[in-house]
């Protein structure tokens, strides 16, 4: 009979040479030490990545809010400000403040900035850590000017003033919008009042997309008296708001100034009974009314329009 492999000791089971056996455990142990090592790896890395995020998490909750530079903090530093001539939108003052405070307020009334007085908890919230001593200050963004400085100007280029008066605006890319469309309309400045208004922030700075270098703007303690010294000057007032005349037949030629109501207000009635005549932008879709930074730029154009 032909003699048969054993299944055991046959071609596939057969026991090779010494040197190869060796060789071919080393190749397996090299196999398993590389998948063992791989895993190694695979496992270090994870825990790396574990510790990358673990190290990070803190750094995000330990991270700090962006300072205000134009937040002034201490009685010092405020004191000096106002002194020196820096440009002021108002001064916080802790409501049971004494001593040197009650001089810094009397300073900040004589060069006309608004002090709110305040409980200490919003100082404390406010510079959080700090001792702000129960006063703190915002500093303008920007230089303000006087109402006659615009009308000044104005006449200097031999043009008719074209101003626009903001009614009580609270929004920061409004005002800055509007500063940007003042500028490439050819207006000669911007009126704001000193209380209820957004005022010249680094917001409104970068919304302006640097028009606030070229817009003159001034800040009244009293738009109403401020209408009647436009008046006096002999500037037309017209209200931009609704129920007006169609902006693009009235005439918007000669001196005038645009009053722009606040958002989601219009204009007050008040000034609204002190123009000389309302205008409107007719609307043709479902909403009736349009942002106050929209607004301005419709009438703003078209005084250029007609002014050329």
């Amino acid at each position: 009979m032909p003699k048969r492999d054993n299944p055991r000791t046959g071609p596939k089971y057969e026991k090779p040479a010494a040197g190869g056996r060796k060789r071919t455990a080393s190749a397996a142990s090299g196999t398993r030490r590389t998948a063992s090592s791989a895993r190694t790896v695979k496992a270090g890395t994870r825990s790396l990545a574990g510790t990358a995020r673990t190290a990070s998490a803190p750094a995000r909750r330990t991270a700090k809010p962006e300072e205000n530079p134009n937040l002034l903090i201490g009685r010092n530093p405020v004191k000096e400000a106002i002194k020196a001539g820096r440009p002021m939108d108002k001064v916080l003052m802790q409501k049971d403040a004494e001593g040197s405070a009650k001089q810094i307020s009397a300073l900040a009334r004589e060069e006309g900035i608004p002090v709110q007085y305040v409980d200490k908890i919003v100082l404390d919230k406010l510079a959080p850590g700090k001792a702000h001593q129960g006063i703190a200050a915002y500093a303008a963004a920007h230089r303000y000017v006087g109402v006659e400085e615009i009308l000044e100007a104005a006449k200097a280029k031999g043009q008719a003033p074209l101003v626009v008066v903001l009614d009580e605006l609270e929004d920061p890319h409004n005002l800055g919008a509007i500063l940007r469309s003042a500028d490439a309309a050819g207006a000669h400045g911007v009126i704001i009042p000193s209380r209820r208004s957004v005022t010249l922030t680094e917001t409104v700075a970068k919304a302006s997309a640097g028009a606030i270098e070229y817009v003159p703007v001034a800040k009244t303690g009293n738009l109403s008296r401020c209408i009647d010294l436009l008046k006096s000057k002999g500037l037309w007032i017209a209200a931009v708001d609704m129920d007006g005349t169609d902006y693009s037949a009235s005439d918007l030629k000669g001196p005038l100034a645009l009053i722009i109501g606040g958002e989601g207000k219009g204009v007050s009635p008040n000034l609204k009974a002190k123009s000389d005549y309302v205008v409107s932008i007719p609307m043709c879709g479902h909403v009736n009314s349009l942002n106050a930074s929209n607004a301005a730029a419709i009438v703003l154009f078209e005084a250029a329009r007609q002014r050329r």
